[in-house]
């Protein structure tokens, strides 16, 4: 068998066996894919490669340690992966920006940037973006798979289907449903997710 030719799930068993040719294979035939959902959400060059390399750490990681779960979907697993890191990423981030304007002369937050969005309204987008994230992850993995690939890696419902190999329909319904279920989820929280 040409391994090039072999499917994810061949290749992945191929690694876990010891070959280390097979996970260069999978990383090859997967890095537009995946770098580009990563470039797309945090819209920075160097940081994309740097969670581009992290997310194949962890799936090797998790490979060796036997934690995947051969359900034929690697890609989406992969992807999976690099979201819960880009999130992390932002996470950190968020934590380290916190400023303080005891520490200087000058009035921090009377800035021309922040002139135009007040910062009420800064917080409360951040807010909403993070209810929104948490309800996303209560959807089930399918369509949490198409809202995030949809909404957060800007892919067309044909880039989706053929992605996580479905028909175009079945991607359709999958964001039909899932836009179902947000709605059900923010009437059941009793949210309000808009600024005012």
């Amino acid at each position: 068998m040409k391994k090039s030719a072999a499917s994810d799930q061949e290749l992945v068993q191929a690694y876990i066996k010891g070959d280390q040719s097979a996970i260069e294979i999978l990383i090859h035939r997967h890095r537009s894919k995946v770098f580009t959902y990563i470039l797309l959400t945090i819209k920075n060059h160097q940081l994309a490669e740097d969670l581009f390399q992290e997310t194949f750490i962890k799936v090797i990681q998790s490979l060796r340690g036997g934690r995947y779960r051969d359900n034929g979907r690697f890609l989406s697993w992969v992807i999976r992966i690099a979201h819960n890191l880009i999130i992390d990423h932002f996470r950190k981030e968020k934590q380290m920006n916190s400023v303080s304007n005891d520490d200087t002369e000058v009035d921090l937050f009377n800035s021309k940037k922040l002139s135009d969005d007040n910062i009420e309204e800064v917080i409360v987008n951040s807010q909403i973006r993070a209810e929104i994230r948490s309800l996303i992850n209560e959807l089930p993995d399918d369509q949490r798979e198409v809202v995030l690939l949809r909404h957060y890696g800007g892919l067309s419902f044909k880039e989706i289907a053929d992605q996580t190999d479905v028909s175009i329909n079945t991607a359709l319904g999958r964001m039909r449903y899932a836009l179902i279920n947000l709605r059900k989820l923010i009437s059941e929280k009793d949210l309000t997710l808009t600024p005012y």
